[in-house]
């Protein structure tokens, strides 16, 4: 199990890692464009795209952030393993529920 965890946390980090340079990439490029905020809404609306892309983004942030927090409160509290594991997996709830739910407001 430890092993898969550790393949897994690496591999979506490699995937955050891509999907955050081509967002902040995307960003500089509007900006410079002298899009506002409401502009870049507004073009982002209805998009499959920008659905996808920014899902997947929601995905592997919440496979990849709870295996971390799983490894610290393994090494930093007194908590049991399977506590550590049910508090990891309502981490990775909330961050899937909170991400959807700005992918929904974006697009």
């Amino acid at each position: 199990m430890e092993r898969r965890l550790f393949i897994a946390q690496r591999l979506t980090a490699m995937i955050l890692a891509l999907l955050v340079i081509i967002h902040l990439g995307l960003i500089m490029f509007a900006v410079r464009g002298g899009l506002t905020a409401a502009e870049i809404l507004a073009r982002t609306q209805g998009s499959i795209f920008w659905t996808i892309f920014y899902g997947l983004f929601v995905i592997v942030a919440a496979i990849h952030a709870p295996i971390g927090l799983r490894k610290v409160l393994q090494e930093w509290s007194g908590l049991e393993g399977s506590t550590i594991n049910r508090v990891c997996w309502m981490f990775a709830l909330l961050l899937l529920v909170l991400g959807f739910r700005a992918v929904a407001a974006v697009v």
